[in-house]
């Protein structure tokens, strides 16, 4: 089943609880399925191989953050110039702004493997950890970083999808892919039946070949059903004003992974098991995550296309929709985090030790929740207008100030780093609720 593309009369002039919820839901259900990848890696690495694997997938997964975030460059650039051109009734614009996105996110990411190859050693030198768990770490990365091209390709796809109102196609074609994955990784970890036993190698291996798998798909169906990329005439003129606008975004996800790399030096000190607990914490904080990103590119796909259409009005009034009903999500987690954390992290694994920090760790995050989903949503929706220089620049000076503030605070032991992390979250929501409020991002214009 597909989603047919929601016309430009939906997205700026129809109902606006409606429209958020139809566009919203799909898009939070893509970003479970993103995030539900490396989260099934990291269980069934976890319960089949050991805690020196969960800790080596789970440090790993920084060096992966890095690797889609810059993916996300393209993807962020594409919702700002192809939403606009949708919402002023051009889509044959859109299709060839499309069309040189996807080419050039797919040479991005071939450029990233070979960078993402030569940074595995440097990455866990840095982070300090122990040499069984770097070791492990580089089998899982090594195999991971192949597939690279095909990700960065399916976000450009999934944003022209977005950009054009439909995101319930790239939504089901995830799904499914997840499916085959939960099955997958477990046969080739095991090695169950005639299959060889890969171990690490093999959860990388299983997500590589279902991901390049949905990117055929999805590309098939943007060409022949939906006719959203236009490669016989490729606008190539877009793809500087794309990479200009998603630039800022993309380097700050990546610092924010780098930061984060960083942090995890900091974590070791305390031993595996405080470091298993920081990937285990980080996966669980993701399930808030989930919700607020999927109402974020909601949010971005709505502010352009309005803006495109002239109702700067219309798009204050649909980012606060979205704002009020991610809350009622995020607010949920928070109080999952803070009543019954322990049942949260026993799936992945049964080590005392982890399941302690990993329930301190929720239960000081459970705060930024909140912090984030303004953080996310008014991030997003002020990118879809093309604005994302300055708040790219405070909320990365927010977040490098988890460095010194862990330094500092970790003589309380690890407990100190996990309220670095979530004191900053809190200060980016109120940063990014600033400069919504200033309104700067209006007045923002982007290649017709």
């Amino acid at each position: 089943m597909t989603g047919a593309a929601i016309t430009r009369p939906e997205l700026t002039h129809r109902a606006i609880a409606p429209t958020v919820l139809r566009l919203a839901l799909p898009a939070v259900g893509m970003m479970a399925c993103h995030f539900t990848f490396n989260l099934i890696d990291t269980m069934w690495v976890g319960r089949l191989v050991g805690a020196a694997a969960l800790a080596a997938v789970s440090t790993g997964g920084f060096l992966i953050w890095v690797v889609l975030s810059l993916g996300e460059m393209m993807d962020v650039g594409l919702i700002a110039v192809a939403a606009r051109r949708h919402g002023a009734g051009l889509p044959d614009h859109a299709a060839r702004a499309a069309a040189g996105a996807v080419v050039a996110a797919l040479a991005v990411g071939a450029l990233t493997t070979v960078v993402g190859l030569e940074a595995i050693d440097p990455l866990f030198a840095v982070m300090q950890v122990p040499g069984e768990v770097a070791g492990l770490g580089r089998q899982y990365l090594e195999t991971w970083l192949v597939g690279a091209p095909l990700v960065f390709g399916f976000f450009a796809l999934e944003a022209a999808f977005r950009a054009a109102g439909d995101t319930r196609t790239p939504f089901v074609i995830l799904g499914a892919s997840v499916a085959v994955n939960a099955v997958l990784d477990p046969l080739l970890i095991s090695g169950i039946g005639p299959l060889p036993t890969l171990g690490v190698h093999g959860a990388a291996a299983a997500s590589v070949m279902v991901r390049g798998l949905a990117f055929v798909l999805l590309l098939a169906i943007a060409i022949r059903r939906r006719r959203l990329l236009h490669f016989g005439e490729p606008d190539w003129a877009a793809v500087p004003t794309m990479l200009k606008v998603g630039a800022p975004m993309a380097l700050a996800g990546v610092l924010f992974s780098l930061i984060y790399v960083w942090l995890t030096r900091y974590t070791a000190r305390f031993g595996t098991p405080a470091l298993a607990a920081l990937g285990i914490g980080h996966k669980m904080e993701g399930l808030g995550f989930i919700a607020i990103t999927g109402f974020a590119l909601s949010a971005g796909a709505l502010v352009g296309q309005n803006l495109g259409a002239g109702e700067i009005a219309r798009a204050r009034r649909a980012v606060r929709m979205t704002l009020r009903y991610c809350l009622v999500v995020t607010t949920a987690t928070a109080l999952a985090f803070l009543a019954v954390p322990g049942v949260l992290v026993r799936p992945f694994t049964s080590e005392a030790a982890v399941i302690a920090d990993s329930v301190r760790y929720l239960r000081i995050i459970s705060i930024a929740q909140i912090g984030q989903s303004f953080e996310l949503i008014l991030e997003a929706a002020m990118a879809g207008a093309g604005y994302t220089v300055w708040p790219m620049l405070v909320s990365t000076s927010l977040t490098g100030s988890r460095i010194p503030l862990a330094a500092w605070w970790s003589r309380w032991g690890v407990t100190g780093i996990w309220w670095a992390l979530s004191g900053t979250a809190v200060a980016r929501g109120v940063a990014m609720t600033l400069f919504w409020r200033w309104g700067g991002w209006s007045q923002r214009r982007v290649a017709p």
